[in-house]
């Protein structure tokens, strides 16, 4: 993932294909945590490895980082994480390096919990980029930001593997009821698509992902591989724009996002104004991201010109804390992904 830039959950399916669910379980809390946690762990390589990790053959680092994470977050015995950091090493042709593999280890094993348990709560502590610490801070303030930080170190919970109760609420949100005509404007990978009523055309730009989501959907769905931008048809009576975005509420099941994440929020006002254009005078429209930054939830839908339906009388416990009219899923407070919700009307 680092090297080559592969996402982290297509090269682990990839890599633990063989394994038994006991040993896939395992091999994906260290795999996981390693990439979520590479900030704190490179901190600790460098402080006690004594080493800057930029100096280091790839499959020394990466072996390294499985070590660290496992001395500091598991209760695995010192002396085996040693002996599986010095195995990496050896298996990958790196016999000259197997020595310091060892040292590190073994320095990391008597300081490094010590090391992270003295650090100041923030970012380097909780490994985050400064600027995902900084957005959440001023948007939800010091003590939430912290308490999400540590949450999306968490493994997700279980009903967040399938389709979580956030995105069921983003197109529960629409509304959409027997015989209106309904535009999925992001549609792939199409778990909201299937939740729609109605007659659903599913737009998707990406042709691979277009052709997935058509074998998956019933008759009353129509898959169009296009740009919503470019979509030719209009009247539609409601619309889920689920858009792109930085997903800074699903890092907790995507452990390399937080180091590849932007911001959105351009490309979002533009998929937006195109549903809103498509969509009839009087309709409404779902603005759905599973991102936890103002820049792209309220800024975004602000800029749009529509007029809010409120959502937060319908679901109290999900109300948006500044915005009450939205509704904000916090991974910390809702044990969920972090979604931010939007219903809009057209002006009619």
């Amino acid at each position: 993932m680092f090297e080559d830039g592969a996402y982290a959950d297509r090269a682990f399916a990839a890599a633990a294909a063989g394994l038994e669910p006991r040993d896939r379980a395992l091999a994906q809390r260290l795999a996981y945590g390693a990439v979520q946690r590479k900030r704190t762990i490179d901190l600790g390589i460098e402080e006690l490895g004594r080493r800057p990790v930029r100096k280091l053959d790839p499959p020394v680092l990466a072996a390294l980082r499985v070590a660290g994470y496992e001395l500091a977050w598991s209760e695995a015995p010192a002396h085996a994480v040693a002996n599986d950091a010095v195995e990496l090493v050896r298996e990958a042709g790196l016999e000259r390096a197997t020595a310091f593999a060892n040292a590190v280890c073994r320095r990391l094993a008597a300081g490094f919990r010590a090391l992270v348990d003295a650090l100041p709560e923030g970012p380097l502590k909780h490994s985050y980029p400064d600027w995902i610490h900084e957005t959440w801070v001023r948007d939800l303030g010091e003590a939430e930001a912290l308490a999400l930080e540590r949450a999306q170190n968490e493994p997700p919970p279980a009903e967040d593997r399938g389709v979580s109760r956030a995105s069921r609420l983003a197109a529960e949100a629409v509304g959409a009821r027997p015989g209106e005509r309904i535009l999925d404007a992001c549609a792939a990978p199409g778990n909201k698509t299937l939740l729609l009523a109605g007659e659903v055309t599913a737009v998707e730009v990406r042709e691979a992902r277009a052709r997935l989501l058509a074998a998956r959907v019933p008759p009353r769905v129509r898959v169009v591989h296009a740009d919503v931008r470019a979509l030719e048809e209009r009247g539609f009576d409601r619309a889920l724009v689920d858009a792109p975005c930085s997903g800074l509420g699903v890092l907790n099941r995507r452990p390399d996002l937080r180091w590849r994440a932007r911001p959105l929020p351009e490309l979002q006002r533009e998929l937006l104004a195109a549903a809103a254009e498509r969509t009839r005078p009087g309709g409404t429209v779902v603005y759905a991201v599973c991102t936890l930054n103002a820049d792209e939830n309220e800024a975004v839908v602000d800029a749009s010109g529509l007029e809010p339906v409120p959502l937060g009388p319908e679901w109290p416990q999900y109300a948006h804390p500044r915005r009450p009219e939205f509704l904000l899923t916090l991974p910390h407070r809702h044990g969920t992904s972090g979604f931010f919700i939007a219903r809009l009307r057209r002006a009619g």
